[in-house]
C-alpha cells in the first residue's frame, strides 16, 4: 500500500482553518475553529494507526492481521472531550447573546492598558508606582473605585429583578 498525501494536506488545512477562526473575536467562529481542530485530531490519530486489520478480538484472527486498537480509543476520547468542549462553548454563546444582544467579544480597557505598557517589564513595575487608572483590579486603593460602581449599578437597575436574563440589552457605545 503506497502512502497517499492526501490525508496530510486535508488534515494540515483543517488545522490551519482551525487556528485562524480560534483567532476571532467573534464567539461562534471559535466554536467553529475548535469543531475543526478536533476533526483534524481525530483524523490524525486514525491515520497514525496505520492500515485497516481484523478485528481485535483474541482467537478471532492472528495479531500480526489485527488493527491497533489504541488509536480507536483515543478517537473515542477525543470526540467525547471536543462535544463536551463544544456545549459549553454553546452555552457560554447562548449567555453573551442573551446578556448583551452580540457574541463578539470586545476589546478590554485592560487589555489597552497594558498595551500602552508594553515596553515596561513586568519585573520592573511597581503598582503604588502606577497611576490609579492603570493599577490592576483589588489593589489596596481600588476598593473604593468598587463600590462607587457597585452603587451605580444598582441606582441604574433600581426595581429590576436579579435574573440577568430580564435585564434591559445593553447599548453600544461609539467609537
Amino acid at each position: 500500500m503506497t502512502p497517499t498525501v492526501v490525508l496530510p494536506l486535508v488534515i494540515g488545512g483543517l488545522y490551519a482553518a482551525g487556528v485562524h477562526l480560534l483567532l476571532d473575536r467573534s464567539l461562534t467562529r471559535v466554536l467553529l475553529g475548535f469543531l475543526l481542530l478536533g476533526n483534524a485530531t481525530n483524523l490524525l490519530l486514525l491515520s497514525a494507526g496505520g492500515a485497516s486489520g481484523l478485528a481485535p478480538i483474541l482467537g478471532y484472527a492472528e495479531p500480526e492481521e489485527m488493527s491497533d486498537p489504541l488509536p480507536q480509543a483515543l478517537i473515542l476520547t477525543a470526540i467525547v472531550i471536543t462535544f463536551g468542549i463544544a456545549a459549553f462553548l454553546l452555552a457560554i454563546i447562548y449567555r453573551s447573546w442573551r446578556l448583551v444582544r452580540q457574541e463578539v467579544v470586545e476589546v478590554d480597557e485592560e487589555d489597552r492598558r497594558v498595551a500602552r505598557r508594553s515596553e515596561t517589564d513586568a519585573d520592573e513595575i511597581d503598582p503604588d508606582d502606577l497611576a490609579p487608572e492603570d493599577r490592576s483590579a483589588m489593589h489596596a486603593d481600588t476598593f473604593d473605585a468598587d463600590a462607587d460602581v457597585e452603587r451605580r449599578l444598582a441606582r441604574q437597575y433600581a426595581g429590576i429583578p436579579s435574573d440577568d436574563v430580564d435585564l434591559p440589552p445593553t447599548t453600544r457605545r461609539r467609537r
